[in-house]
């Protein structure tokens, strides 16, 4: 009887079952619809819109505009100047991607051994790319401009006769833009590096430091193979980046001199805005998108057969 007593008042730690199931929560993905539908809204519908008015002749003013087919497509392979933005858009990003990868690599290298001032000069050599394109580039037509600061240094040295206006040259302008645009984002790409030194293992290291390899062999058995995916991430960056450049060509050179530095991105302006032919600059923009799609498509499937090898 006691048992029976002590079962009864014994307390039950099996949770009691709810006669009604709880509510069912909405799928998660429902957070999404917001930030979807503004993407849809703001991106794709306009991508969209923009694709089909380049096939037609509209002037972005007037609501009257007529099917034309590729007649616009069949001007940029004609266009002389369409063909040559095309040219100085594929050398300006080869350029800067080789440049600014290699840049970024060695700062990278520089500043992961165990140096005085390291973290000093990791923001020293990131600060150009926390300032404006506008701004650097504004700076950078001064001091590169017919009386500027580089022309005064040089005829202060007694090296007057190599002072030229380096931004009105074909032979010059062109290479200063690459120049400006690694000197300013070479900061990215040396922190994408920096990180992916932070990630090899310090066994491995001093494994090969055990092994006697040098400093060389180190790097490129070592060091380059472990880094494959930050160099796949730093040139997809920086490659993609360069093709839609225009900050900085607008700024220093506005296309010129004689159209020698314009690019896809200054004519697509031009062409629209300045010209009125909103239906060509469009098709300018479609090729320059399928450019980067391509580009980008490529650069990746290697990357990945490298990393997988």
């Amino acid at each position: 009887m006691a048992q029976q007593g002590l079962g009864k008042e014994a307390p039950s730690f099996v949770p009691a079952r709810h006669e009604r199931s709880a509510p069912r929560r909405s799928p998660s993905w429902l957070f999404l619809v917001p930030a979807l539908a503004l993407y849809v809204f703001i991106l794709v519908i306009p991508s969209l819109r923009g694709i089909a008015y380049s096939f037609t002749d509209w002037n972005g003013v007037s609501a009257a505009f007529n099917f034309v087919g590729l007649d616009n497509f069949a001007r940029l392979v004609t266009d002389p100047f369409g063909r040559g933005a095309v040219m100085n858009t594929v050398l300006l990003a080869t350029g800067i991607t080789v440049l600014q990868v290699i840049t970024g690599l060695l700062l990278a290298l520089a500043l992961n051994s165990a140096i005085k001032g390291r973290n000093f000069l990791r923001v020293l050599f990131f600060a150009p790319v926390m300032v404006m394109p506008v701004v650097t580039s504004y700076l950078w037509k001064y001091i590169l401009g017919g009386s500027g600061a580089l022309n005064q240094i040089l005829q202060a040295v007694g090296l007057s006769q190599v002072a030229q206006p380096w931004l009105g040259q074909r032979e010059t302008a062109l290479v200063w833009i690459i120049l400006v645009a690694v000197w300013q984002g070479a900061g990215v790409t040396m922190a994408i590096y920096l990180a992916g030194l932070q990630t090899i293992p310090r066994e491995i290291r001093e494994a090969v430091d055990l092994d006697g390899a040098g400093p060389w062999a180190r790097l490129w058995y070592i060091t380059m193979p472990l880094l494959r995916p930050a160099t796949s991430v730093a040139t997809l960056l920086v490659l993609i980046g360069s093709l839609k450049l225009f900050d900085q060509v607008w700024v220093l050179t506005q296309g010129g001199p004689a159209n020698s530095t314009d690019t896809l991105a200054t004519t697509i302006y031009r062409t629209s805005f300045a010209f009125g032919e909103f239906s060509y600059g469009v098709t300018l923009a479609v090729a320059l998108s399928l450019i980067v799609a391509v580009i980008a498509i490529i650069q990746q499937r290697v990357a990945n057969r490298r990393t997988s090898a």
